[in-house]
């Protein structure tokens, strides 16, 4: 049979075992509601939400670049090479960069959105309000609304708005902007645009937008926690009140905004994680890079292909 190819094989295999890793995650998980599992560590939570969420897709998408890789011709463990098979595999990767793409080109338009109402920072008369490393690199909107976000790719740029300099004082401004320094800190504009585009690329694995809510509120909470080190807590979780009754937010794949809370119960969480006991920061696991490994195994048979 034409379709039987060792192609087929390996796009049938990577798409069974994506499911199967992403649909074990409710297991993990029974409550998929916004209440936080208090018996899982912070840490964890992030280890387990990043792996599901990253490695499934990863690994169709290896999957589909060692196919194409092998060509039409030749075999691998007595199957032969399929043209079908290998036609699917490469207007997969074609749909993903064109999704990726659009993606970027939304950003990108949202983005000059942004700037055309952009104003002259010296024409607001709250800059003492400001800490003093903040007005330099400060993009000011002209927009009655409490706003303010990191946007940007890499080099993501802090949007400020107006109404938001007009509204808080000096404490709960520092607080807002503190925030934002952390996403800038660890450049989450830039990592959470490729893992929207993996949320675009296949949004039809099990549990995609739940993931996805879990991902962005732990980012949420991660830069929450780095801005509560450097001042109260309290004043962090009064911010976040005021911020959240004015909600403007642009792709949540190409901005972090102190004020992206989007249901009640994700703001309850933000608000006990800033006036419970501190937690430590996430750090770097060596364990969940060896997880992700996995995801290259397709690209490790290829000296297998004759």
């Amino acid at each position: 049979m034409a379709f039987f190819s060792i192609h087929s094989v390996m796009i049938l295999g990577s798409l069974g075992l994506a499911w199967g890793l992403r649909y074990g995650w409710k297991s993990s998980n029974s409550d998929l509601s916004w209440q936080l599992s208090w018996h899982l560590s912070w840490q964890k939570r992030w280890q387990q939400a990043l792996l599901c969420f990253v490695l499934p897709p990863l690994l169709v998408i290896t999957t589909a670049i060692a196919v194409l890789w092998m060509g039409v011709e030749g075999q691998m463990i007595g199957l032969e090479a399929g043209r079908l098979s290998y036609v699917i595999a490469l207007m997969f990767l074609i749909y993903s960069i064109f999704r990726s793409g659009q993606l970027a080109w939304l950003g990108w338009q949202s983005l000059q959105k942004l700037q055309k109402l952009v104003v002259k920072v010296e024409t607001s008369d709250r800059l003492e309000n400001l800490p003093a490393d903040c007005s330099e690199s400060m993009q000011l909107l002209d927009i009655p609304m409490l706003f303010a976000a990191q946007i940007g790719f890499w080099r993501s740029r802090l949007f400020v708005s107006q109404g938001l300099l007009d509204s808080l004082d000096a404490q709960h401004l520092e607080a807002v902007l503190l925030h934002e320094r952390a996403h800038a800190h660890y450049r989450d504009t830039f990592w959470f645009f490729w893992l929207g585009c993996l949320r675009q690329i296949m949004p039809w694995l099990p549990h995609t937008q739940a993931l996805w809510e879990e991902l962005l509120l732990l980012r949420e909470l991660r830069a929450d926690r780095w801005a509560a080190q450097q001042l109260d807590g309290l004043l962090l979780a009064e911010s976040l009140l005021a911020m959240v009754s004015s909600n403007m937010l642009p792709s949540e794949t190409f901005a972090a905004a102190f004020g992206s809370t989007n249901t009640s119960d994700r703001l309850e969480e933000r608000i006990e994680f800033l006036l419970a006991d501190p937690e430590p920061l996430p750090q770097f696991s060596w364990r969940s890079l060896l997880w992700f490994g996995f995801a290259l195994l397709p690209l490790a048979v290829l000296p297998l292909h004759s």
